[in-house]
């Protein structure tokens, strides 16, 4: 991330801030902290918290042995070493007591220990979560972003082609060996971390986080592929891609070829909807629509998308009472999904950004047919 970039978060941050009446924000664990500073904390039970003021100089307090890893600050931020010697939490209130601090927001993510420290030591101080703040803006991706995430999207697409050429042996092998195997294909095409590769077989394809294990694929089956990671640019933090493609392990059953229609339909007219200016809840509410017009609503059993950057799962969510207006450079997936459970199930998603003209732009190209495996 350029200093120019780490400047230009970091004043639309202290605006916010502003016009919500926060007058210091701490950032510990989570994906703020590398969003705003480039700096990814180890989650570890040592204290890391960049206390940003409203106004005045920002200081990230770190363990010692971390700061080797810490990017150059560039004039951004000043950088404060602790000691094993030195009680953290007292640096951090010493910092907080050098200007008006009465209303705090502190990382979704921290260590409650660090929290309760904290609260106990600042007991007149108000606590608001600091993604009151940074999600809003965060969810708006820029230029650096979205070309971020449209590598990792195509990255994760030629995982996807793999798969639906009929390159990973599926039938006799475990949905273990096959999630492996996804891993390591994300891996070869640049990803720095796989998130999660989920393979769930003939009943197991029901449960839409199925955690791959022992069962052996077999055939005349669906399979449900859902896998991603983080991909790194340059000195970046790393984007997310996210990808869902079902697949068939031989002739599938008249009620397989019917419930995968419906789910193709419903997935592409979500996409197609989502459009600048409209609400997230309206394209779920799309998706819904077409799944439930079929008789199968009682099997979407959950919301059509989620929005993805640094975080796999982040704001804006496409889920019903979510009255948020989409706007360019908003980036979420759509992700329809239909579950006979006990029997099987099946999903299709793709990574979608609503474009600079406010029309939304598919980041995933992988063949969206109901592609049939015979191996």
């Amino acid at each position: 991330m350029s200093i120019g970039a780490r400047a230009d978060r970091m004043a639309r941050v202290r605006d916010r801030m502003a016009l919500l009446g926060v007058d210091v924000l701490l950032l510990s664990h989570g994906a703020d902290l590398p969003w705003l500073t480039g700096y990814r904390a180890m989650p570890l039970e040592r204290l890391t918290l960049l206390v940003l003021p409203v106004a005045g100089d920002p200081v990230l307090v770190v363990p010692g042995l971390e700061a080797p890893r810490v990017p150059d600050p560039g004039g951004s931020f000043e950088l404060r070493p602790w000691s094993d010697a030195e009680d953290p939490v007292d640096l951090v209130v010493d910092l907080l007591h050098r200007g008006a601090a009465d209303r705090l927001a502190v990382s979704d993510r921290a260590w409650a220990t660090t929290v309760l420290a904290l609260q106990g030591r600042l007991p007149s101080a108000h606590w608001v979560e600091a993604s009151r703040v940074t999600s809003p803006i965060r969810a708006v991706k820029d230029g650096a972003e979205l070309a971020a995430l449209r590598a990792a999207g195509a990255a994760a697409d030629r995982v996807a082609d793999v798969l639906q050429s009929g390159g990973i042996p599926l039938v006799g092998r475990t949905e273990a060996e096959v999630s492996a195997r996804l891993g390591a294909l994300l891996v070869g095409e640049g990803h720095s971390a796989v998130n999660f590769a989920i393979v769930g077989s003939g009943p197991n394809a029901a449960s839409p986080h199925h955690e791959p294990g022992s069962r052996v694929i077999g055939r005349d089956e669906t399979v449900v592929c859902d896998f991603g990671g983080t991909l790194s640019l340059d000195d970046g933090p790393g984007y997310c891609s996210d990808i869902t493609r079902t697949v068939v392990t031989g002739t599938p059953s008249d009620e397989v070829a019917t419930c995968y229609a419906v789910l193709l339909e419903a997935q592409q007219a979500a996409v197609s909807s989502a459009c600048a200016g409209v609400t997230a809840a309206s394209v779920d509410r799309v998706a819904r629509d077409v799944i439930e017009a079929a008789g199968y609503g009682d099997l979407f059993v959950h919301r059509t998308g989620h929005g993805i950057g640094i975080e796999e799962h982040e704001d804006p969510y496409l889920v019903v009472g979510n009255d948020e207006v989409l706007v360019p450079g908003h980036a979420f997936s759509v992700e329809p999904g239909i579950y006979q459970a006990g029997r099987f199930g099946m999903r299709l998603e793709d990574i979608v950004v609503v474009g600079a003209d406010g029309s939304p732009e598919p980041l995933n190209a992988a063949d969206h047919r109901m592609v049939v495996i015979e191996a």
